[in-house]
């Protein structure tokens, strides 16, 4: 399921780091809560935020994070760094399309005295964490709302990432881009635990929680490359005012979302809060379009604790109600379908997760639905491989909106036991609220090109890029029922409401042990 995406695509702003004072490449005025999406086209991008491989420091050379996930233009964020390069420098970027170069550098830093920090330390909830000193301050003056990469490079050439969010003041009367901090630290295994595995990848010994108090494992930001980057360029082409936050900002700060015109998740945002299914589904019912445009949304329910640098620091999940020393709370760490509270992800989603590890050709059921407008598509076009590695499914079961609309319904096998469907789906919400889902993790990662592991081709490319513009340009217009109300057909299908096809688990089940993949 992490098969990730080679190149990584994001850019920063002004920083004054240090008491040294750069000058900002974007004006002042582009503070605002959002981002003219015409405006970033314009600026000169470069691809030297690209890591070679030759280039990749080792995960015990060079790393960092930072203590905030996101910060406001203008409020400053430590960026603590171990390097055992000696001095390093960094380079800020900010993610866009500019041009096809996928970033805009904005600043290089002054070498920075390097050093290597102290070891991690493992807790009883065996959750990897770190008392490192910071390394240096970041100020955010001028910058531009966006997700950016902090590009660290040793005195030796070796270089590594560390992501930050910029995030809006305000959503209202723009389409805000989630970045899924959440799943990314879940998954992240720096130090040798994740939500996952322990060492020898043994579920067993996964930790309980985790924490943003040390870095992200392999590159430094695999999440947000895979799974958010490729949005954000089709997004900042399409000429829609935008605005960006993290999954953490609207658990802490709903109002962020106050008169939204869309939100937009992108390839993977499995981790969520209380907080922030609340947050979401309250901007859907005031008239707030959404788009999933991955798979696997909603579906492990976990809280945040704070940490040694602040609230929300800590992402608690035990996974079992068994193992949660909270009981029976409409927060006990389990999957949202499953007991004690079962609150299954279709009520917001339309569909329920599935299976992994899924393999399919999207396959289209209504040619005249408005996203799919300019792909050409009939009924039974199909792409291959634009169905994986995780997918959806509509269900008629309670909490499946009454109007759900079935637009794709693609063949879908899971490993040698399970033959399925993935489904596309849209659905309409009493508020005029338009909810679009695509059912497929690999959407996102065809946005970025062919992938020739997965079997995508250049036409399954085209057409997700195509239609993926097509949805942040119909989100932007309001709400999408008021023009394009959906036409309920999910009973045409004669579905079962059964999910023994899938290995997403049954709805209202006690969760127990799971396996290195996390998939019940």
């Amino acid at each position: 399921m992490r098969a990730g995406i080679l190149a990584v695509m994001v850019s920063l702003s002004t920083i004054l780091i240090s008491g040294c004072q750069a000058t900002p490449r974007h004006p002042a005025a582009a503070a605002a809560g959002t981002v003219p999406g015409p405006l970033e086209t314009i600026r000169s991008g470069s691809t030297s935020w690209i890591i070679r491989t030759s280039q990749m420091a080792g995960p015990a050379d060079l790393a960092g994070y930072t203590d905030h996930t996101s910060v406001r233009s203008g409020e400053p964020f430590r960026l603590f760094v171990s390097s055992s390069d000696g001095n390093f420098t960094v380079r800020s970027y900010r993610l866009g399309w500019y041009g096809g170069t996928g970033a805009h550098l904005v600043w290089t830093s002054p070498a920075v005295r390097g050093m290597r920090q102290a070891a991690p330390t493992l807790t009883r909830l065996r959750m990897v964490t770190t008392n490192w000193r910071p390394s240096l301050t970041v100020r955010t003056t001028g910058w531009l709302p966006g997700a950016y990469l902090l590009l660290l490079r040793a005195a030796n050439g070796k270089e590594k990432y560390v992501p930050m969010v910029v995030r809006s003041d305000s959503a209202r009367d723009a389409v805000l881009i989630v970045d899924a901090v959440n799943t990314e630290e879940a998954y992240n295994a720096w130090g040798g635990y994740s939500l996952y595995h322990g060492p020898r990848e043994l579920a067993a010994r996964r930790s309980l929680e985790v924490t943003f108090d040390r870095p992200y494992d392999d590159g430094g930001a695999r999440g947000l490359m895979d799974y958010a980057m490729p949005v954000i360029r089709e997004a900042e082409q399409s000429g829609v005012r935008l605005a960006y936050a993290t999954s953490a900002d609207l658990d802490a700060d709903p109002g962020l979302l106050a008169g939204a015109r869309g939100i937009v998740f992108g390839g993977h945002d499995e981790y969520w809060t209380p907080g922030l299914r609340d947050a979401v589904t309250k901007a859907r019912d005031a008239g707030t379009n959404l788009a999933f445009l991955g798979a696997n949304s909603v579906f492990w329910r976990v809280r945040y604790a704070a940490g040694r640098l602040g609230p929300r620091r800590v992402l608690i999940g035990y996974k079992d109600a068994r193992l949660d020393p909270v009981k029976n709370r409409s927060d006990t760490t389990v999957r949202w379908r499953s007991n004690p509270f079962p609150e299954p992800e279709n009520s917001l989603t339309g569909m329920l997760y599935e299976c992994f590890p899924a393999v399919g050709a999207f396959t289209i059921r209504d040619p005249g639905f408005f996203l799919f407008a300019g792909t050409g598509v009939r009924a039974g076009t199909s792409y291959p491989g634009l169905i994986g590695d995780e997918a959806d499914r509509a269900y008629p079961i309670a909490g499946t909106p009454a109007n759900l609309q079935v637009v794709a319904h693609s063949p879908t096998t899971c490993g040698p036991a399970h033959h399925t469907f993935s489904d596309a789906s849209y659905y309409t919400a009493a508020s005029g609220a338009g909810v679009f889902t695509t059912g497929s993790i690999e959407w996102v990662r065809a946005l970025a090109g062919p992938d020739p592991r997965a079997g995508v081709g250049p036409a399954a490319v085209a057409f997700a890029r195509k239609v993926t513009i097509n949805v942040f340009r119909a989100l932007a217009g309001g709400p999408l029922g008021r023009t394009h109300p959906a036409h309920g057909d999910l009973s045409t299908l004669h579905a079962s409401p059964s999910t023994v096809s899938g290995t997403g688990g049954p709805v209202g089940s006690t969760s127990s042990h799971l396996p290195v993949n996390g998939r019940a």
